[in-house]
């Protein structure tokens, strides 16, 4: 088990900002708008030698008009129920406000350690002033700075002073899929319906996902990390430097998956954006699962999955060796055929030929086809080797690679397709001197 330590307090107090610096990342968003953060946000941090888990949670109120503030309060309330260490951030300079007070009653009939940190001190005066949060009766105060640092190493000495006592199990290295689409696809549904917890805010507002979300799921027989993303949108459309920082973190989480799960709209179809968030899993090498949400809504007879699933291979082509799953999130159906067949094109995207045997079979193939002759000179293919890499890649030595067409590059890939099974795997073809 990992230790948790949760950041909790209201709106603009700097949660995000001390997340950031305690984790030392940028995973967290920071912009001056009161109520930036929704979701639980995890990350990692270790301070004299003793590793621990973060949460940065949205800003704790009540008694506002925004329509978020139930899911919100409901995210800070599930993450101060998993952790073992309650971090409980106030502003110095704003001083004790009403909600600051609520939140202290709220913390102080938990069973759970409490560390009151007073934000926004650099200097001796603001941190003298932090002495007003005694009267809440929490006997461990300490006024820190976010912004430049000051006070947090005792601060961290205090909090893992209290962790080091903990039994820990450092988290294995998981294969990683992540939730990718358009907003307002069904991504944080379908984590919160596979996971059977209301792990990401769900609402009919698109955008509402902000942060990237990491669940780990050991159900099954499975075990990996979900990650849940920000809707991405047309670059022209992210108007606010709230949503493109959001934007960067979905790309960013792209980037560092093995598997990604596209969703797409059923009732809305594969749009230009779908494609390019498409292309952008393949420019990557990443393994893909097409899965068509909100099916249940689609108008449809007994051959609409077929033909829904030519369209989709047909405006991906050529990159139309992908599966297509059609399901609703919000109804339960299939969705769990979306694990299984993440966890095939994982498997799929981890497979090793054996070399004798590839060697034996292809060598074959291009004997009887060989490549076409360029300027009178025959292009003779030697041997073939794959490649080390995370995904199948594979380099054919021969005599003149620069003479090698793209089309004979397609012609051997396919040919790869047909004998192994890459379903949902990039599949990388080279030609070098030999």
């Amino acid at each position: 088990m990992s230790r948790i330590v949760a950041i909790v307090g209201r709106p603009n107090v700097g949660k995000s900002t001390f997340f950031n610096r305690i984790t030392q990342s940028r995973n967290a968003i920071v912009d001056e708008t009161s109520g930036v953060t929704r979701d639980r946000h995890y990350g990692k941090a270790e301070w004299n030698g003793i590793e621990f888990s973060m949460i940065d949670t949205g800003g704790y109120i009540t008694g506002s008009d925004d329509i978020f503030e139930e899911e919100i309060c409901r995210q800070v309330t599930l993450a101060i129920e998993e952790a073992d260490l309650i971090l409980f951030l106030v502003d110095v300079m704003d001083g004790i406000s009403n909600t600051d007070t609520v939140i202290a009653h709220l913390l102080r009939k938990q069973k759970k350690k409490v560390i009151l940190v007073a934000n926004k001190a650099d200097n001796t005066a603001k941190s003298t002033a932090a002495s007003e949060f005694y009267e809440w009766g929490f006997t461990d105060i300490y006024p820190v700075s976010s912004i430049n640092g000051t006070g947090t190493g005792d601060l961290l000495d205090a909090v893992t002073d209290y962790l080091k006592n903990m039994s820990y199990e450092p988290e294995p290295e998981l294969p990683r899929f992540s939730i990718v689409g358009r907003p307002n696809a069904g991504k944080s549904t379908l984590l919160n319906t596979l996971t059977g917890l209301q792990r990401s805010i769900v609402t009919p507002v698109a955008g509402t996902t902000r942060d990237t979300i990491y669940t780990r799921y050991n159900k099954y027989h499975h075990d990996f990390f979900l990650v849940d993303t920000a809707g991405i949108r047309k670059r022209g459309k992210v108007k606010e430097d709230i949503e493109f920082y959001s934007v960067m973190r979905a790309v960013r989480a792209i980037e560092q998956s093995d598997v990604c799960i596209l969703m797409i709209d059923a009732t809305r179809g594969i749009e230009t954006q779908d494609l390019n968030i498409f292309y952008l899993i393949a420019r990557n090498n990443k393994g893909v699962v097409v899965v068509v949400n909100k099916w249940d809504l689609y108008p449809k007879d007994h051959k609409s999955a077929d033909d829904y699933s030519k369209l989709i291979k047909n405006r991906l082509a050529p990159f139309n060796d992908v599966p297509v799953l059609f399901v609703s999130a919000l109804e339960k159906q299939r969705i769990h055929k979306v694990l299984d067949e993440a966890v095939r094109v994982y498997g799929n995207r981890s497979r090793r030929i054996p070399g004798a045997k590839l060697n034996e079979e292809m060598l074959a193939v291009i004997e009887k086809t060989p490549p076409p002759f360029v300027k009178s000179k025959q292009v003779k293919i030697k041997y073939i080797s794959q490649l080390p890499t995370p995904y199948p890649a594979f380099v054919l030595f021969c005599n003149h690679p620069q003479y090698v067409r793209d089309s004979y590059k397609r012609f051997i890939e396919n040919q790869l397709r047909e004998r192994y099974d890459f379903n949902g795997s990039p599949v990388m073809v080279y030609f070098r001197q030999k």
